[in-house]
């Protein structure tokens, strides 16, 4: 008779495009999240928790750089009940799409202008590479309903108020500022108004957004006739002539030494099309309004080389960009880049409730701005650990746990040791890898005479890395005191440390 098949075991690795994240990691980003919060909420913002779910229908077609509804989401299908299909649901792949929806549902009841803010998870399913997830932290803040572009103005306040808020300095980032109307009103000046240029504008978006990427001159090529790439393959231009490329490439390169004087080449271009001067007027009315505020050039400047989501965005588009510099991967020099972006996007709402409706957002990539403090050498070292109470005699566990909880009462991060207790040695050693600061002893000498040995372990570690005893000699790293002064010790040692 043949023996069944043994059920293979299921491999034990994370999803491709998924991690895990552990102890410092997690504390790490949740005291990033408590400080952004914090500047949301002084702001006047609301706190915001939506389902970490939505129909693909309430989704549509609105994550940017996406040609077809709903690419890029894991979706999946209920269950059909009677004749009527399951309706299909999906993953939020934002917290801009989900906030569009709860007004859409709840506008009678949320204040106008109704002001949130969001923090969580988002899942994109898209081909992953190095530090590009599928499931990732979003920090979002919007405001719905003010047509105004003090809105826009106070987003930018705030956002650079964050960036310093979790401990990038000043003249380690800078806010930048782009409107969307102003390309439109230089599309309209180079010829690409009216619903039969639809296709070459949506070259010409597209090959704006790839100027980090190509350069002016591969933007340039592809504002023409076409751009071939390295591999050889041939990339169709928008067909514009010599005069229409050079309105586009001026807008790209219209940034001056100050934002006056890029307002007014941006005012150059576009004289002739009323859409781009109330773009440029609203440039500049922004430009004010942050100044008054005291937000200058060094925080937040004018500049049309912003170019993310101009697909998306319908009037201002902002981005926040660090500034300092790194080693990337390869060992080449290079800023850190972009770690925050939004802008204005007044038709979101208007797909659920047929009128339009003005908002305007920030989005922080939370794990970008955590890569980027420990690259700064910020937030990066391990939490220390809890105090750990070993276990010398297994029947007095009662007296361990007592101890621990006088610790914790004090406010003392501290544990019992409750693996097998019959080797010493491996409760240092588990305390070692806990990062914990300090051990608590006590075996049946010590609980006879009223007393507990209480071991520095920060101490003991540097003792035992050093060449010679000679500048710890008067410092012991292991104290007998009485028992009632357990809590007080070790208070004492960890303000020490």
């Amino acid at each position: 008779m043949a023996k069944p098949k043994k059920t293979p075991r299921p491999r034990a690795e994370t999803p491709k495009g998924f991690r895990d994240y552990f102890g410092a990691e997690v504390t790490h980003r949740a005291e990033m999240l408590r400080k952004i919060a914090s500047v949301y909420h002084r702001y006047g913002f609301d706190a915001l928790e939506s389902s970490g779910v939505e129909t693909v229908e309430a989704l549509g077609k609105f994550l940017p750089d996406v040609d077809r509804p709903n690419e890029g989401v894991f979706a999946w299908q209920e269950d059909a009940e009677g004749d009527r299909p399951g309706d299909w649901l999906a993953l939020r792949y934002d917290l801009t799409a989900p906030l569009a929806r709860v007004y859409a549902q709840h506008r009678n009841d949320l204040p106008t202008p109704y002001r949130r803010y969001a923090m969580g998870p988002v899942w994109r399913n898209e081909k992953p590479g190095p530090g590009r997830f599928r499931q990732f932290y979003q920090c979002d803040a919007d405001t719905v309903g003010a047509p105004s572009v003090a809105a826009d103005a106070e987003i930018c306040a705030m956002l650079a108020d964050c960036l310093e808020e979790v401990g990038i300095e000043r003249g380690d980032y800078i806010v930048r500022v782009n409107n969307r109307k102003v390309l439109n009103g230089v599309l309209e000046v180079a010829g690409l108004s009216g619903d039969d240029k639809e296709a070459e504008r949506g070259i010409v978006l597209r090959a704006i957004d790839k100027l980090d990427r190509l350069g002016p001159e591969g933007v340039r090529a592809l504002l023409g006739e076409g751009r071939k790439d390295e591999s050889g393959d041939f990339t169709k231009g928008a067909g514009l002539d010599g005069p229409q490329a050079d309105v586009v490439m001026g807008f790209m390169q219209a940034k001056g030494a100050s934002g006056a004087e890029t307002v007014d080449r941006l005012r150059g271009l576009v004289t002739g099309s009323d859409v781009g001067m109330q773009g440029v007027d609203e440039l500049n009315l922004i430009s004010d309004l942050l100044k008054a505020g005291g937000y200058g050039p060094d925080r937040v400047e004018i500049d049309p080389s912003v170019v993310r989501g101009l697909g998306y965005y319908t009037g201002p588009v902002f981005e926040a960009e660090l500034t300092f510099e790194i080693q990337d991967e390869k060992g080449r020099t290079r800023n850190f880049g972009s770690v925050a972006g939004g802008g204005r996007y007044d038709d979101l709402v208007k797909r659920f409730t047929g009128q339009e409706v003005p908002a305007t957002g920030v989005s922080i990539g939370v794990d970008r701005l955590l890569a980027a403090l420990a690259m700064k050498g910020a937030g990066v070292a391990a939490d220390p650990g809890p105090v750990v109470v070993t276990v010398m005699d297994r029947d007095r566990m009662a007296d361990y746990q007592a101890m621990v909880a006088e610790l914790r009462q004090a406010g003392i991060r501290a544990e019992v040791y409750l693996g097998n207790p019959k080797n010493f040695g491996n409760q240092l050693k588990y305390a070692d890898k806990r990062n914990s600061p300090v051990a608590v002893i006590e075996g049946g000498d010590e609980n006879a005479r009223g007393v507990v040995q209480i071991k520095d372990l920060i101490l003991g570690a540097k003792i035992a890395e050093s060449a010679t005893h000679e500048e710890w000699k008067d410092r012991p790293s292991q104290y007998e005191v009485p028992r009632d002064q357990l809590v007080a010790k070790v208070r004492e040692i960890l303000d020490d440390q």
